[in-house]
């Protein structure tokens, strides 16, 4: 069977990525490919990676252009997902790569996003526990947040085990340009960012702070606190998170704490195929995931301080957002979970 896909915010980043994994679906039929300033645009004087594609020319984004589909991926800024969303109908697979409905607190919405809260939809991170329960059959599909994701693979196997704290949390996250978007930004033109990091989001202002917090919490039952700062780093794409948290007592009177904690996170991610806990020793780069939907650990225990670091890399674009879309997509309509997906990373 063929899967009719539509695609809007396809002149993005995010929605450009979809396309790209997209194109090489063994079980998927591309249809609409829609944009709204950029309508009427052939797509390949917008994305000319997308060689399959070039040809298609870019359409309106409304209800009636992404109707009619199997599957809708809405790639579109926080905040304008859920009207569209709302039109289309019940018996279509609807995967919103924005923010809208990822929170299950509208308070924390409201706070963050500062607009009326969409409601909550399945979370597209199929690595935590229970989630492919979650997904499989949904019709409604909200992707986690770059940030969230290497943030959530990093930690929840220690949470999920009780053998973390949840009031001391410290999490660092450098990613690449393109988790800003396309639109043109003086702070990220070539001349600002080259040969420079900068942090910004700082002090709690973030707006992932609190899925990631939503994330842990749920994972371990308890109210979790995080410090999370994101820098900038001087590449196009990828995120190397170092999460941090205090070991409980139970973990840390053991022989061995380390070698305990790297356990636990071996057990989690044993059988998942997208996540890789590396030897000891090897440490994660970037550049070893960028364009594939892999996820890169190390464990280290810092007995000075009795805490836990875990340094996760991953492609914000793939793995963090269109690769995370379309992972959920097959385990939604029970297809092979990896299908269109790379395990390769691009060298150098």
């Amino acid at each position: 069977m063929t899967i009719s896909v539509a695609v809007s915010g396809a002149s993005g980043y995010a929605g450009g990525e979809v396309l790209r994994l997209l194109a090489s679906h063994p079980d998927v039929s591309i249809g609409a490919i829609t944009a709204h300033s950029n309508a009427g645009a052939r797509l390949g004087s917008l994305a000319p990676h997308l060689h399959a594609l070039a040809d298609r020319v870019l359409v309106d984004t409304t209800v009636e252009n992404l109707a009619g589909h199997d599957v809708v991926f809405l790639a579109l800024p926080h905040g304008a997902s859920a009207a569209i969303a709302g039109q289309l109908p019940v018996d279509t697979l609807v995967i919103d790569a924005g923010a809208d409905h990822r929170l299950e607190d509208s308070a924390a919405w409201e706070k963050f996003y500062g607009s009326p809260h969409a409601g909550t939809w399945p979370y597209g991170l199929p690595e935590l526990p229970g989630a492919r329960a979650t997904l499989a059959g949904a019709k409604r599909i909200a992707v986690p947040g770059c940030y969230p994701t290497s943030s959530l693979l990093a930690l929840i196997p220690g949470f999920s085990a009780g053998a973390l704290l949840p009031d001391d949390v410290v999490i660092v996250a450098a990613s690449g340009t393109s988790g800003a978007g396309k639109a043109a930004k003086v702070n990220l033109i070539g001349s600002e960012v080259i040969g420079s990091m900068s942090p910004y989001g700082v002090g709690g202002g973030h707006r992932h702070t609190p899925e990631i917090q939503q994330g842990l919490s749920n994972a371990s039952g308890l109210d979790v606190r995080v410090s999370f700062t994101p820098t900038l780093a001087p590449m196009s794409r990828g995120i190397l998170t170092t999460a941090t948290a205090k070991v409980a007592p139970k973990i840390a009177a053991l022989p061995d704490p380390e070698a305990a904690l790297r356990q636990i996170w071996a057990d989690a991610y044993a059988n998942e195929q997208f996540v890789h806990v590396l030897p000891e020793g090897h440490w994660p780069l970037t550049k070893s995931v960028q364009g594939s939907n892999y996820s890169a650990l190390q464990i280290a225990y810092d007995a000075n301080v009795n805490r836990v670091i875990v340094c996760c890399a991953i492609d914000n674009l793939t793995k963090g957002t269109a690769g995370g879309a379309v992972q959920s997509m097959n385990i939604a309509l029970g297809l092979a979970e990896d299908a269109g997906l790379s395990f390769q990373g691009v060298a150098p």
